[in-house]
């Protein structure tokens, strides 16, 4: 509603499955090669993404690539079949560390990086991966790759006019969503926040196509478009200083999406939690990094590095949490 429809379909959706097709208990860890703990607990968080692991272990897309080069979902194919199916109880994570570079031209080997640059990196390069060739397709069809589907949804930006009450609805995709939790102290009031309307006026005036005229106005973000995937950045980092946040911010097992969303007054939406991607440290300098992860047993592990623990839902429900993944 509101958006162009796609010209093209890239992946069915159909063909997206939401639960697990093999169940087993965790697989392998993942060794530290010096500061690589960012890049181990993302890893692990994606490895664990129902729908991404089913497509994965199908191995359909290595079968269909036809991809010179680089390609971040056969590497990502290889490194979940190799984690999911492995004998040993910690493995090397070489296929990605072999790419770091082509994953985002400013990582640094034997530097610590920021989990949450380096999850947008990844997924990025694996959406560029599903569209290969395909690259000039509008916005719309764009979102339709499998990785666009599972992760993806769309924001709407609407400013209200206060002089004529025009309103102008612009809209834009996402793959996660970045919450401010300077005044939160649950998900839930920084999700609140996200929607509050903001004042635009002074400075900061909205120029009305129908006044033709600057004017005081109203802007609010709603997420138009629901992912199968929800995955929340929880903003611990200040940009100029790297001081961090470290107080709790509450976050449930199960979460309703449907008050944030453009139609507010329809059935719930509902979302489970089944990662939760954890930085211990006072600031984004140093510290660590590891995660909590549902496997497809059901069960909850705590994966630091080579070390795989099994731990229970409440144990993933008190963590001073960065990034949060959630499943339709």
């Amino acid at each position: 509603e509101g958006m162009a429809p796609p010209k093209r379909i890239l992946f069915p959706p159909e063909k997206i499955c939401m639960v697990w097709q093999q169940r087993q208990s965790a697989g392998a860890g993942l060794f530290n090669v010096g500061n690589t703990c960012f890049l181990n607990a993302v890893l692990q968080c994606l490895t664990y993404t129902p729908p991404l692991a089913n497509y994965l272990l199908s191995r359909e897309h290595s079968q269909a690539c036809h991809q010179q080069g680089f390609c971040m979902m056969c590497i990502m194919e290889a490194h979940v079949n190799k984690v999911l199916h492995s004998p040993v109880s910690a493995i090397l994570p070489l296929a990605v560390l072999k790419v770091f570079r082509c994953i985002g031209e400013h990582f640094q080997p034997g530097r610590e990086e920021d989990a949450h640059d380096f999850l947008c990196c990844t997924v990025n390069a694996m959406q560029r991966a599903c569209l290969g060739a395909s690259s000039d397709l509008d916005i719309s069809s764009q979102s339709t790759t499998i990785v666009h589907q599972i992760f993806g949804g769309f924001l709407r930006s609407r400013v209200t006019c206060f002089s004529c009450k025009a309103i102008s609805d612009s809209y834009e995709a996402f793959l996660d969503v970045p919450l401010d939790i300077k005044a939160a102290s649950s998900l839930t009031a920084a999700l609140e926040d996200f929607v509050t309307p903001e004042h635009l006026d002074g400075e900061n005036c909205f120029k009305c196509s129908k006044c033709k005229k600057n004017v005081a106005a109203s802007k609010r973000f709603t997420v138009h478009c629901a992912p199968k995937v929800l995955t929340v950045c929880l903003k611990r980092f200040d940009c100029f200083t790297g001081g961090k946040i470290s107080k709790v911010v509450e976050y449930p097992e199960y979460l309703d999406l449907r008050p944030y969303m453009s139609q507010a007054d329809g059935d719930p939406l509902h979302y489970s939690l089944y990662a939760v991607l954890v930085h211990s440290g006072v600031s984004c300098h140093g510290g660590h990094y590891f995660c909590y992860t549902k496997a497809s047993n059901g069960l909850w592990y705590q994966m630091d590095d080579e070390s795989v623990e099994l731990r229970c839902i409440d144990t993933a429900l008190r963590q001073q949490a960065y990034l949060l993944f959630y499943a339709r």
